[in-house]
């Protein structure tokens, strides 16, 4: 048996929920429904374009819509109010949000078990405080989670890949790392940097844009879906799970 581990820390983005996948639909939605009140350009056009925005100013930029606008032909929007047109896109944007954004199907099932086993389940991710945040409410893991075990990067003032951040959670518990585990999805930002400070790593390889990207250093465990890591709990730290 593998030393105790006392907590388990996620990642959020594509390995509780799809974010590619929701990301790619709330944009779609976002442009079907400005073509819908009258921007005639070609859909493919307008998801290129965006897509290039995104990749220009970072998904956390709040003005993806305004900046798209900017690079169309002025024929194109010369007759349209462009705040009516930002507005509409938002709008769908968070109405996907609404409707679309949840957890894959065996994170609340496998979540509920690791609440009952006296684990520290928390959160370790980078981005916005208010944006993450947000996340853990809409996918309804708040309740399955240790209160205190979120770490938002932005929120602590640290950011993947930089260790400290990894660190920073496991001090907050007075926790080794080597009693920590981490399941993520990027093995750049997800699996190199806790690996170097002794932490067990799980790579989630069930979705995303890192699917099959390499890291520098192998995770202790790869999965497909939640229930090989609870499989990983009973078998190799005889957690009754």
């Amino acid at each position: 048996m593998k030393e105790r581990v006392k907590a388990i820390f996620f990642d959020i983005d594509d390995t509780l929920y799809s974010t590619t996948e929701f990301a790619a639909l709330a944009r779609r939605n976002s442009i079907e429904a400005m073509r819908r009140i009258g921007l005639k350009v070609p859909a493919g056009v307008l998801i290129r374009e965006l897509n290039e925005v995104i990749s220009e100013f970072s998904s956390n930029y709040e003005h993806h819509f305004d900046k798209l606008l900017l690079r169309l032909p002025g024929e194109n929007i010369r007759s349209l109010n462009t705040a009516i047109l930002t507005a509409t896109a938002i709008v769908a944007y968070h109405e996907t949000k609404f409707k679309e954004l949840k957890p894959y199907p065996d994170v609340i099932p496998t979540l509920k078990r690791l609440s009952r086993t006296g684990l520290i389940i928390g959160i370790i991710t980078a981005g916005l405080e208010v944006k993450q945040a947000e996340k853990i409410i809409r996918l309804k893991i708040y309740n399955l989670l240790t209160p205190n075990a979120l770490f938002i990067s932005d929120q602590i003032g640290i950011s993947k890949p930089n260790v400290k951040l990894y660190l920073h959670a496991c001090e907050h518990f007075s926790i080794k790392p080597s009693e920590a585990m981490y399941v993520g999805d990027n093995p750049i930002t997800d699996i190199d940097p806790p690996n170097s400070i002794g932490m067990i790593t799980v790579r989630s390889r069930r979705s995303g844009k890192y699917k099959n990207i390499a890291g520098g250093t192998k995770p202790s465990y790869e999965i497909n879906k939640f229930s090989e890591l609870l499989g990983i709990l009973r078998r190799d730290f005889s957690l009754k799970v």
